[in-house]
């Protein structure tokens, strides 16, 4: 029977236990699985053209009770999120111009100031012949999850699965008012001149700066928790 050295059992012994570790798992670390769910399922903000079409055969510029009810909406959602100018185009032809007079009117009417109108003609024919107001919108998505490659169980190494934050970055997306916010910030509105140079002289004069709280607007620690002393 052949004895083995002491130093070949040791080298021996090692080679199993290397063999028995790298059996013990089957999780594959991805390098782009991150422990910010952010970084894993970033959002994208794209643009895209939205547009409504309102029947006016004879353009006379007058709607129907649904038509009006449709730009209505349309132009509600252009006010809340649309960016740029509120396109108006009818077709080609006499009466064009009134058309255009008395859409816009309308348009204005709602609170889309007259700036921001983007007015024309565009060549129709047949079933296509109706005015057309359209506005460009940002939308923000992420990419679908349900990333279930990783073996859950197998967690030895605690790192994040690959679909590590993707349903709170899809919340995110989908509840942002305005997608637009998630590429830059907006731009400061103008400062209140009467108000700064009130409080410019109240910190000179030594006087507090702080509005001052209606008696509604007070309000006291409650009194319960310590017996109503």
């Amino acid at each position: 029977m052949r004895m083995l050295h002491p130093l070949q059992v040791a080298s021996v012994a090692a080679t199993l236990l290397a063999g028995g570790c790298a059996e013990q798992s089957s999780y594959v670390v991805s390098p782009s699985v991150f422990t910010d769910g952010a970084a894993n399922h970033p959002i994208t903000v794209t643009p895209g053209y939205r547009s409504v079409k309102l029947g006016c055969s004879d353009l006379s510029g007058e709607l129907s009770a649904e038509d009006s009810a449709k730009l209505a909406e349309f132009v509600s959602g252009y006010l809340a999120g649309g960016n740029g100018a509120l396109s108006v185009y009818v077709p080609s032809g006499p009466g064009s111009s009134e058309a255009i007079r008395d859409v816009s009117a309308r348009i204005v009417a709602m609170g889309v100031p007259a700036s921001r109108l983007l007015v024309g003609t565009r060549d129709t024919t047949g079933i296509d012949a109706a005015i057309e107001v359209g506005y460009i919108a940002y939308t923000a998505h992420t990419e679908p999850c349900g990333n279930w490659s990783q073996d859950a169980d197998d967690t030895e190494n605690n790192l994040p699965m690959p679909d590590f934050g993707c349903s709170v970055q899809h919340n995110i997306a989908a509840m942002v008012a305005d997608p637009r916010d998630l590429v830059a910030p907006r731009e400061m509105g103008p400062g209140d001149a009467a108000r700064r140079t009130t409080l410019t002289k109240q910190y000179e004069t030594g006087q507090t700066t702080a509005a001052q709280k209606t008696q509604d607007q007070s309000a006291a620690v409650s009194q319960i928790g310590n017996g109503g002393q």
